[in-house]
């Protein structure tokens, strides 16, 4: 098993426990292929969801450039919505999870077409 499948897994594991989502694995797969590298690294892996900054970023580069969606309060509050799901408790936010997430929230499955 790859380092990718791996996450992966461990993924798809937050998604059923923690989100109780049970997650579409092939497109689980594409957004985590999306998230590059970041997804190997402690610091980039993980959503800091009390940080204002971290979230006005996963708006900006996740929800406006690769979703495609127009900048209006409906993305913040998606954001919002989807750290709900995840737990605010949690303290490990896993990126690939919320993006995910928010891939499903805004019904953007076909941009990992």
């Amino acid at each position: 098993m790859s380092k990718r499948d791996a996450l992966i897994a461990k993924y798809a594991e937050d998604l059923r426990t923690k989100c109780k989502v049970e997650p579409d694995m092939a497109l689980l797969t594409k957004v985590t292929i999306g998230c590059g590298p970041a997804i190997y690294n402690a610091d980039s892996e993980t959503v800091a969801a009390s940080q204002p900054s971290e979230l006005e970023t996963v708006k900006k580069n996740f929800l406006m450039k690769k979703l495609g969606l127009p900048d209006t309060p409906a993305l913040m509050d998606a954001i919002n919505a989807v750290i709900d799901i995840y737990g605010k408790s949690e303290r490990n936010k896993h990126r690939a999870v919320v993006y995910y997430l928010l891939v499903k929230h805004f019904g953007k499955e076909a941009v990992y077409g």
